[in-house]
C-alpha cells in the first residue's frame, strides 16, 4: 500500500511528464479541487470531478503557460490520508509576455492510492500578465 507521499510523488511525475492518462488514473471520479482565487484564465475556485480539474484548470494553464511544477518538500500530516507539498511554479506565458516564479502549497488527500482532493495555495499576483 502506497503512502500519501508516494501517491503525491506519482502525481508530480505525471504533471512533469505531461501524462494525462496517469493524472486521470490518479484522481478519483469525485475528486474535489480548490484553486486559489485570482488565478489567471478564470481557473480559481472549486472544481468538481477529475475531468473538470484536468480540462478546466490544468488544461487551460498548460495552453497559456509553459510551467514546471517543482515540489521541494513533502510534509506528512497527523492524519493518515493527507500530505502537504511545498514547491514552486516556474516558467513563462507562452506568449513570452511574462515570467512566472510563484511558491505553492498543495494539501493533497489520498484514499485507496488515489487523490480525492487537492487544495492549492499560491501567490496569484506572480501569475499575472503585464497590463
Amino acid at each position: 500500500m502506497s503512502t500519501p507521499t508516494e501517491v503525491a510523488q506519482r502525481f508530480y511525475r505525471a504533471l512533469a511528464d505531461g501524462d494525462g492518462q496517469a493524472l486521470f488514473d490518479l484522481l478519483t471520479d469525485d475528486f474535489e479541487g480548490v484553486v486559489s482565487a485570482g488565478m489567471p484564465h478564470g481557473v480559481g475556485g472549486e472544481h468538481h470531478g477529475r475531468v473538470a480539474m484536468i480540462s478546466d484548470v490544468w488544461g487551460r494553464i498548460d495552453a497559456a503557460y509553459d510551467i514546471a511544477v517543482e515540489p521541494t518538500e513533502f510534509l506528512a500530516t497527523d492524519t493518515d490520508d493527507r500530505v502537504v507539498v511545498l514547491g514552486n511554479y516556474r516558467g513563462s506565458a507562452r506568449t513570452g509576455a511574462a515570467a512566472v516564479d510563484a511558491a505553492f502549497a498543495h494539501v493533497i488527500t489520498v484514499q485507496n492510492e488515489q487523490i480525492t482532493a487537492l487544495q492549492q495555495i499560491t501567490d496569484t499576483v506572480r501569475w499575472q500578465l503585464p497590463s
